[in-house]
């Protein structure tokens, strides 16, 4: 398992009874985690000191219990990237941590490259990888079907003092984005994507991983350029093992001579415990 080593903004303070307790800058947070099925002591204060909690709802969805004062907004820093952040519905709030492990690694390989990539990011949300290939010097496009979360993502480029960087913000369904792209001949050296296990797209259309990953995937390699960089898969989802998105990579990238896939879980380290929480999956093809 890959951790998030390098958070000075973030910490995972404990873990217990299926609950986080979570520093973002100077505001505690206290959020559900199916994953947490163990009961150990919660020694540290600062679970009675959070500035809210989420409450998940039995018929669905929770609410936030503010025990404190918390702001509508706040930011914090990862390196020279800054992430404006808000309580959302479904416990969320504008970045997953995890992910910073697979940021650092993009970038790498972005510099190391030594010449102009384009990359696509697929279900982009608000923009983190975007902004953390376009600080290592890529020409980014971000793709997702909210407005909203592009918006943030604008919001987050202007924070980090990429605004005038090459990143194209596009609202649009990721499937019929990648269709009327393969129509245009366009390229890309790297393609990324964190995609939903179920959602709707603005039209309706019901997305459901498990059964559309492969024929997206498919499609996305038709994308790619003749010297592609690299092309990686997020997954929340229970039903898609990293074993399972290492095979889907492997056997639609066959055709690109000299690459490796490799697969594995990402986390967060416990400071609490000193173990670390898994948080999610990633697959990844490099070219060597």
């Amino acid at each position: 398992m890959r951790a998030a080593n390098n958070w000075k903004d973030y910490e995972l303070l404990d873990a217990s009874d299926g609950e986080r307790l979570e520093r973002w800058g100077n505001i505690l947070l206290i959020r559900p985690d199916p994953q947490i099925l163990w009961h150990t002591p919660r020694r540290d204060p600062r679970w009675k000191a959070a500035h809210a909690r989420y409450i998940r709802s039995g018929s669905g969805g929770g609410h936030w219990e503010r025990n404190r004062s918390l702001p509508d907004s706040w930011q914090i820093n990862y390196g020279d990237l800054r992430f404006n952040l808000k309580p959302m519905g479904f416990k969320h709030t504008g970045i997953f941590p995890e992910q910073a492990v697979n940021w650092d690694m993009m970038s790498e390989w972005i510099q190391k490259a030594d010449r102009p990539i384009k990359v696509l990011n697929l279900f982009g949300y608000t923009g983190a990888a975007s902004l953390a290939c376009a600080a290592a010097g890529a020409q980014v496009t971000h793709v997702d079907a909210s407005k909203g979360m592009v918006t943030w993502g604008r919001e987050n480029a202007v924070a980090s003092g990429l605004a005038d960087r090459p990143i194209r913000w596009l609202v649009d369904d990721c499937g019929k984005f990648v269709q009327r792209e393969i129509r245009r001949g366009n390229t890309y050296d790297a393609i990324l994507m964190d995609p939903p296990s179920y959602g709707r797209g603005p039209g309706g259309e019901v997305w459901k991983l498990e059964q559309q990953i492969y024929p997206l995937v498919e499609q996305c390699v038709r994308l790619l350029s003749d010297k592609p960089l690299f092309f990686l898969i997020n997954s929340y989802s229970a039903g898609l093992s990293p074993s399972v998105m290492q095979y889907v990579l492997a056997s639609l990238m066959q055709k690109f001579e000299g690459g490796t896939v490799s697969a594995d879980e990402i986390g967060l380290p416990v400071t609490a415990s000193g173990l670390v929480l898994p948080c999610g999956a990633t697959a990844v093809w490099h070219a060597k």
